[in-house]
């Protein structure tokens, strides 16, 4: 099995610290999976081409609303949209898990040398590339068509973009190591999507939504990543940094539940 092979040159070493081989003999299982899982992504990129093309729509068509409404509605529209269909990648990442189950070969991917972790984080990297470039692609159209204000650093709003995608994956990973069926998923994810979202403030502003609605906000992340996306535009390092706090909390919590969950069985082919 490939993923039980190592690098010839690493197996070849003989002064080589053994953690250093160890390391290396884990990146090459990663890449092994993380190169299956984008030639599977690739062989089927309709649902990512849906999820940058139907924000950019929604911009265009709610960017007056928006205007109208609140100061820097473009900067809300931009950033609440952008928020809202990153959402949609827990289904992704859940999905690409689930397939295994349904294919059959989950478990042997789990009884070959790669440990839960590895196997999480090689079925994720793809992922995280894909969201990396959809939240920058609906990035860089807000500012050229909708009027979003130039982010005066934009290192800032990638790092915004990578710990928010972390945090994404993470959660669908613990998602799909808890739900038994594609339908199920589906339902989770769907709704929990747009609740999280519109909880948050990725379609309405904040201001505007009821005030039990204000204070149920702070347990959603989508709040979290809306708020630290809109700091990040602004270059406010200091307002974004609490957000990322939570959201790399959330991200390392979910993916420990999910690599351990998997790591001890209830990852099988069969129904958990």
């Amino acid at each position: 099995m490939l993923l039980d092979s190592a690098p010839r040159d690493s197996t070849r070493r003989t002064g080589a610290p053994a953690r250093t081989s160890r390391l290396l003999d884990s990146a090459y299982r990663i890449g092994a999976l993380a190169r299956h899982n984008t030639i599977l992504r690739l062989r089927d990129p309709g649902q990512m081409i849906s999820y940058v093309l139907m924000p950019m729509v929604l911009m265009l068509v709610l960017k007056p609303l928006y205007v109208r409404a609140v100061d820097g509605g473009a900067t809300q529209v931009a950033t609440g949209l952008m928020v809202m269909f990153s959402v949609f990648a827990i289904s992704l990442v859940g999905n690409s898990i689930l397939s295994e189950r349904t294919w059959r070969t989950w478990d042997r991917l789990r009884v070959s040398r790669a440990p839960a972790a590895e196997l999480v984080v090689g079925k994720t990297l793809p992922l995280f590339v894909v969201m990396v470039v959809q939240q920058t692609i609906l990035l860089v159209y807000g500012c050229l068509v909708i009027g979003l204000p130039v982010p005066p650093n934009p290192v800032y709003v990638l790092l915004a973009i990578m710990v928010w995608a972390f945090a994404l994956l993470a959660i669908g990973a613990a998602l799909a190591a808890v739900v038994r069926s594609h339908g199920e998923l589906s339902v989770i994810s769907d709704v929990g999507a747009l609740t999280l979202s519109s909880l948050g403030g990725a379609l309405v502003p904040l201001s505007l939504m009821p005030e039990w609605a204000q204070i149920a906000a702070h347990v959603s992340p989508g709040y979290w990543a809306l708020s630290m996306m809109q700091a990040a535009v602004r270059g406010d390092v200091a307002g974004a940094l609490p957000s990322a706090g939570v959201l790399l909390v959330v991200g390392l919590v979910a993916g420990a539940f999910a690599a351990r969950r998997l790591a001890r069985g209830w990852g099988r082919g069969g129904p958990m």
